[in-house]
């Protein structure tokens, strides 16, 4: 997918501990509750754009395959909901992606997830165990509880 990359890591001087370019443990902390936040929200739209995508493809198949009216009457609004859906997923996509900072592959990545059939569904579970272990090394480095 990407180029492996450093773990998010804040940086700065806040409290006079931490030295140049150094992140203290508390920044540490905040840095990882945050991105365990943006996945919790990925992974939640993640699922619920993929979800709405295979019901605007039953959706689709009874309007154009196998034409059924009284389908198609009561699935209009899925088109629509599914499209508003995939705009708050795209922000949640952005939100993860910049706080584990990513490439631009993995963006594009996740981004294409919300538009092809069950590859939202597969690319969560990668995307949630690489962000897992890349939170779980940052804890370890600044010895701080994940």
């Amino acid at each position: 997918m990407s180029t492996p990359q450093q773990p998010p890591a804040p940086t700065g001087d806040t409290a006079g501990h931490a030295t140049a370019g150094q992140a203290t443990p508390e920044q540490a902390a905040t840095a990882i509750r945050k991105a365990r936040g943006a996945m919790s929200r990925y992974r939640f739209m993640a699922i619920l754009t993929g979800v709405m995508l295979l019901i605007l493809c039953v959706e689709l198949f009874f309007k154009y395959v196998v034409p059924v009216e009284v389908v198609v009457d009561y699935m209009g609004w899925v088109p629509f909901a599914h499209g508003w859906i995939y705009v708050v997923y795209l922000v949640t996509v952005l939100d993860l992606w910049a706080k584990m900072r990513w490439g631009f592959g993995r963006l594009a990545t996740m981004v294409f997830a919300g538009v092809v059939p069950v590859m939202s569904f597969v690319l969560e579970k990668r995307v949630h165990a690489d962000a897992d272990a890349k939170l779980a090394a940052l804890a370890d480095r600044y010895g701080v509880g994940a």
